[in-house]
């Protein structure tokens, strides 16, 4: 079985807000009981933190899979245990150098492994800015429930940094998610001139389920696997 470790340290990192600063580093570290393949930085969403059923379903999934995981809190979690981001755009810059604090944090557990950056909604669309911005942080993304934009406003895309995305992605979406349709992602997602995929999940809303964890992190493995060039597992 997988080893679940604690984290809260402070890592130095190439930041937005703070360029000489170092960010907390807070949640929980998925180690596999073999030698890893890699590592993902999973985050939560604007509402909920590293806790969540979803993420610890996740992270158990790809440890089992090989991955060592850290499910970590964002920076305005990590000032308060519940609320929405705070801070506007410049709460955004902050949460996006804990994002970046996480890669650096991972890439120092698996030197010369592939890094990657994996978030459910906000953390997710923070997690593609920071990417866009820096294409060397991850070598591929996990979004769940992207939030392409607010409910019943579909004028308002989230979508400004995708044409600068150049690393690989799957989108992972519930059919019922009111954040934006199947037909929306795939226009959005069209933008994206790295490699992407859809997957849907029928029946789920934007918190997703448990129960789909399974196929969607087997659907991540083999999407990563087509990417690395080893074919399907």
């Amino acid at each position: 079985m997988p080893l679940v470790t604690q984290i809260n340290q402070k890592v130095r990192s190439q930041l937005d807000s703070q360029p000489t600063a170092a960010v907390a580093v807070q949640g929980w570290l998925h180690t596999p009981t073999e030698a890893a393949l890699g590592a993902v930085g999973l985050t939560h969403g604007a509402g909920s933190n590293c806790q969540g059923a979803l993420l610890i379903a996740v992270a158990e999934a790809l440890a089992e899979c090989g991955y060592a995981v850290l499910r970590y809190d964002l920076p305005f979690r990590q000032l308060r245990p519940s609320g929405p981001p705070v801070g506007g755009k410049k709460g955004q810059a902050v949460d996006r150098d804990g994002v970046r604090a996480a890669a650096a944090f991972l890439r120092e557990q698996v030197p010369n492994l592939p890094v990657y950056l994996a978030g459910h909604s906000y953390g997710g669309r923070q997690s593609t800015i920071a990417v866009s911005e820096d294409p060397t942080l991850a070598d591929g993304l996990l979004l769940l429930s992207y939030p392409l934009h607010p409910p019943r406003q579909p004028e308002k895309l989230r979508t400004e940094h995708f044409p600068a995305l150049r690393t690989p992605a799957l989108f992972v979406h519930g059919a019922k998610d009111e954040f934006g349709t199947q037909e929306e992602m795939r226009v959005a997602i069209a933008q994206i001139p790295s490699r992407t995929e859809l997957m849907m999940v029928d029946r789920a809303g934007h918190s997703l389920a448990v129960r789909a964890v399974t196929p969607i992190v087997q659907s991540f493995v083999s999407f990563l696997a087509v990417h690395e060039g080893k074919g399907q597992l």
